[in-house]
Parts: C-alpha cells; sequence; structure tokens
C-alpha cells in the first residue's frame, strides 16, 4: 500500500453532496479494476476495499432511492440493504427518512417473494416493470413491494424516474448491474457516474461497467479525483 490516509465519512459527503435534491438526478455508482473488469468471480465485492465500500455508503446515505436490476439482485442479494446509525441520523437530521427506499428494474418479474431483497428489507421495496409483465407474478410480488408499472411491453426508463420523483424519490442511486446501465445511457438519463477504480488487473472475461449500450461518445466532467489508499475514487457529472 502507498501510506496514503484512509478517506473520512464527512470528507465523502461534501464531496458527493448533492447541488439540488429538488432536481432530479440519476448517479451511477460502480467499481471496476485497472484493466476495465466490473466483477470477479461474477461478483463486483471482490474489486472493493474499505474506502470503495465507505464512498458507496456515503452514496447511499445522500439517496432517496437505490436503484438495481433484477439481475443484480440475483448475483449481489442486496438483502436488508441499510444506511448505519450514525448515516440515518445525519438522514433524519436534513428532513430525510432513515434509510433510502430499495428498488429492482424487472421486465419479466422472475424474482421470488421470498428472496431476502423483499424478506429483509427494512423500507418497502419498489418493483419497477411495465404493463405486459406476467399478470400472476406481479400479484405475487404486490403483496411484498410496490409495483409501478412503467411502459406497455417494455420498461420505459423515463417513466419510471417520473413516477419515482413523483413518490419524492428524486434522487436515484443506481448500483447496476451493466445492462441497467446502458439502457439508461440509451434513454439519456444518466446524471452522473461514480467509479471506484480497484488497484487490480482481473484479466479473463469480466464485461465492462455497460453493457448493451448503442456506440456514441458522451461527454462528461471531472468533478473530482480522490485517493484512498491505492484506490481511486472518480466522480463525473454530465458535461
Amino acid at each position: 500500500m502507498t501510506g496514503e490516509p484512509a478517506v473520512e465519512r464527512e470528507q465523502l459527503l461534501a464531496a458527493y453532496a448533492l447541488p439540488n435534491r429538488g432536481s432530479a438526478r440519476i448517479r451511477m455508482n460502480f467499481v471496476a479494476s485497472i484493466d476495465g473488469a466490473v466483477t470477479v468471480d461474477d461478483r463486483s465485492g471482490g474489486l472493493g476495499d474499505a474506502g470503495d465500500r465507505l464512498a458507496m455508503q456515503v452514496m447511499r446515505t445522500l439517496a432517496d432511492v437505490v436503484l438495481v436490476g433484477a439481475g443484480t439482485v440475483r448475483a449481489e442479494g442486496y438483502g436488508g440493504l441499510s444506511v448505519e446509525p450514525a448515516d440515518a441520523a445525519w438522514r433524519r437530521s436534513r428532513g430525510l427518512g432513515d434509510q433510502p427506499r430499495i428498488a429492482v428494474v424487472s421486465s419479466r418479474l422472475d424474482l421470488d417473494p421470498r428472496h431476502p431483497f423483499f424478506d429483509r428489507a427494512v423500507t418497502r421495496p419498489i418493483v419497477v416493470t411495465h404493463a405486459a409483465a406476467p399478470e400472476g407474478r406481479r400479484a405475487a410480488l404486490a403483496e411484498v413491494a410496490d409495483v409501478v408499472v412503467c411502459g406497455d411491453g417494455a420498461v420505459d426508463l423515463a417513466e419510471a424516474q417520473r413516477q419515482l420523483g413523483a413518490l419524492g424519490l428524486a434522487q436515484v442511486l443506481c448500483e447496476g448491474g451493466p445492462h441497467l446501465f446502458g439502457a439508461l445511457l440509451d434513454a439519456d438519463l444518466v446524471d452522473e457516474v461514480c467509479l471506484s477504480l480497484s488497484p487490480m488487473l482481473v484479466g479473463g472475461a469480466a464485461g465492462r461497467i455497460v453493457q448493451g449500450a448503442h456506440e456514441r461518445a458522451r461527454s462528461m466532467r471531472l468533478v473530482h479525483a480522490m485517493r484512498a489508499g491505492d484506490l481511486l475514487l472518480l466522480r463525473y457529472a454530465r458535461g
């Protein structure tokens, strides 16, 4: 290790602060290796360290809702997602609920209502789907979550953002996966990309943080680059 001092919670709260909570925003948060891998052994957790986890916790603290794709729920779990008591107190002191909501985007609704995502949730989850999704599965999930219908034959992500905003959830933190990132990118809904650059070389066939998006150069501006040991915390916003 370099001996670089660890980043502190208050430092990160300032670095990732949101300029206007009333303005709808979708912030992406990913970790990737220096050779571009988004996973090790099919999971992202092996790429991060304490600095990355603290940054993720801070971004969750700042968010109204954490948004993930169904594949990410199956791969990473997301059961019982919550912020620490000190972060809950920070939110409460600023008029926010103790915990951010958690939402999953799913077209097929192939999610078990008994999954820890629902069973261990500390706030009532949200399921974002479309009108043509299987009716029986939608009814089953409505027992354990708020089901938000956006679009007819496919999920309309712009409509999803509008409906989340109507619920008071304007500040969206999306934690993947790469296909959801790609869909948001194609819909021109990505306002920020926060990337933890892990000091690892992975090789193999691991994918990138974006999958499925059409190729087109999209300019972003660097907001900050912070060292956390050998890991680099990058924040980019629309140019």
